[in-house]
């Protein structure tokens, strides 16, 4: 589609992925989606995107990112049907985060049919300069019907900037405003005439709203080449931290593909468990998983909890696990994992997003997209003390079990832990 250009789109689920090319220059770039009214948004909560994934209608959801041979995409899921009547406007947009769009190459979005897995339309973004963030696209809504406009505005104040311009309140600096205009003097207004003592009182003032909470932007992603970073450094070593698995299974291919040896998703039942191995001071050690019901407690040992299992891979949802910090210093280590419990043959099948969210400090996240060997269990990420800090690892560490040996005893063996296994069941 050419830029400024528009095609009607069907009012069911679509899928809207940004894409481009990697390489060791390239800044990372974030997908996100704007829920207008009158141009605006009506609060924060209308702003989907890495740190707040779904809207409360259900009809916007950030799925995450997908690397796959030298190109990443970010998605966004967005259900026209369930678009609350007032909106009129979705806006698309990217961010770039390490750069300007000038290195970024072979920038995209394109809208696809969910359901049907089809294209319906497509925009490629060039000639970016000191760009930081797009409105690529957006969809409007026109006599009852959905369209898509290929937009292409760019913005050189990256996300904080697109975010603030919508009506967002962000919670980060932004740069000095430009000075204002000078302007000529006008007198002050006559002051108002007393009301004659007949009057009735002036109505009360309603008592103030406390201010709504900031949007916070700032983000840590875990990567190969930076696979750590500090807790204690952040400020996060209080409160709860909670780890979020979402998954998504690849599409399932034929003929050849099968030939070659392809590990294939089974699409249906599948169950992913997110489990955590934990090793406390005082030398106790044990396992947080829903094998077993072990779903462990954040008000005693081991200060570990498992929300539920998740069957679904929704992104809202998925797997949950809530680690205890102001209970840290009781931890030597946490090692979190997952395990395929059944409905794919190896991870090699899913795509997966990890995300760490400390109650203070910035959420941390990284994807798993890796994945080479039939492996049915995954390390994901280290939680240790170091000297008195507070560092969480990156793993992404993928395992195959011996024949015989079950997924967790393969996780103890990698690691060390040196705890002794029995059969489960859920």
């Amino acid at each position: 589609m050419p830029k400024g250009s528009n095609v009607p789109v069907p009012t069911t689920a679509l899928r809207v992925e940004l894409g481009w090319g990697t390489g060791a220059s390239v800044p990372d770039v974030d997908a996100s989606a704007l829920v207008l009214v009158g141009g605006k948004v009506r609060s924060d909560a209308d702003f989907v995107f890495y740190n707040q994934p779904a809207h409360s209608s259900g009809a916007v959801r950030h799925v995450g990112k997908h690397d796959s041979g030298g190109r990443v995409t970010d998605s966004l899921i967005v259900d026209l049907a369930r678009v609350e009547p007032a909106v009129e406007t979705v806006v698309l947009a990217a961010s770039a985060d390490g750069g300007t769009f000038a290195r970024v190459p072979g920038l995209y979005i394109e809208v696809r049919d969910e359901g049907r897995d089809t294209a319906v339309a497509r925009f490629d973004s060039t000639g970016a300069s000191v760009e930081t963030a797009f409105v690529l696209g957006e969809f409007y809504r026109r006599q009852g019907a959905w369209k898509f406009r290929a937009v292409g505005q760019g913005y050189d104040r990256g996300l904080a900037g697109l975010a603030t311009d919508f009506g967002i309140t962000v919670d980060e600096p932004q740069q000095p405003a430009a000075p204002p205009q000078t302007r000529a003097a006008t007198p002050p207004p006559p002051a108002p005439s007393p009301a004659p003592a007949s009057s009735a009182p002036a109505p009360a003032r309603p008592a103030a709203q406390p201010p709504a909470r900031p949007v916070r932007l700032t983000k840590v992603t875990l990567t190969k080449a930076a696979p750590s970073v500090s807790l204690t450094k952040q400020g996060g070593t209080s409160g709860a931290l909670r780890v979020n698995l979402n998954w998504e299974t690849r599409k399932q291919f034929k003929g050849w593909g099968s030939k070659i040896g392809r590990a294939v998703a089974l699409h249906g039942d599948l169950d992913l468990d997110l489990c955590a191995l934990y090793e406390l001071t005082d030398g106790s050690k044990g396992v947080v998983q829903a094998l077993g019901n072990a779903y462990g407690a954040l008000d005693r040992p081991p200060f570990i909890h498992l929300d539920g299992d998740d069957r679904t891979g929704a992104v809202t949802s998925g797997e949950n696990l809530t680690v205890n910090l102001d209970q840290q210093r009781r931890f030597r280590r946490i090692l979190v994992f997952v395990t395929i419990y059944e409905g794919a043959r190896s991870f090699a099948d899913l795509h997966a997003t990890v995300t760490l969210s400390p109650q203070h400090g910035a959420p941390i996240d990284f994807s798993l997209d890796e994945c080479t060997v039939p492996s049915t269990v995954c390390a994901l990420a280290l939680i240790t003390h170091d000297g008195g800090d507070l560092i969480v690892r990156r793993e992404a560490r993928y395992l195959v079990p011996e024949r015989g040996v079950s997924p967790q005893r393969t996780v103890d063996h990698a690691y060390g832990w040196g705890m002794n296994w029995t059969p489960g069941r859920k």
